[in-house]
């Protein structure tokens, strides 16, 4: 690769290093709002089993049964936020490699 190529390639690069740390604002607020409608609504569940006078010792795991859903998307949401850190984290060190070769080359 010769100068202006790997130039391009690095303003390649980081300009989809900065749409990914855009789209991990918008995951971790996805991710942080299926956290608190899961906690939510498993209170909501706990609260309606107690009532309906469920033995204690089984409404945590009727209630997780119950909101199994939302636990699910919960996790999507999570696994997703962490793919995107692990995308980014390859990004970065694509940038570095390519950072490194046009100093060598500059030095060479």
């Amino acid at each position: 690769m010769d100068h202006i190529q790997l130039s391009d390639e690095i303003r390649t690069v980081s300009t989809r290093l900065q749409k990914a740390a855009d789209a991990m604002f918008k995951l971790g607020a996805e991710k942080a709002e299926a956290e608190r409608v899961y906690r939510m609504r498993l209170s909501q569940e706990i609260l309606t089993l107690k009532s309906e006078g469920m033995s204690a010792t089984l409404i945590p795991d009727i209630a997780r049964g119950n909101v199994s859903d939302l636990l699910f998307q919960r996790d999507a949401t999570e696994v997703k936020f962490k793919a995107a850190t692990e995308a980014c984290a390859a990004l970065k060190a694509s940038l570095s490699a390519l950072q490194s070769i046009l100093r060598i080359q500059e030095s060479a």
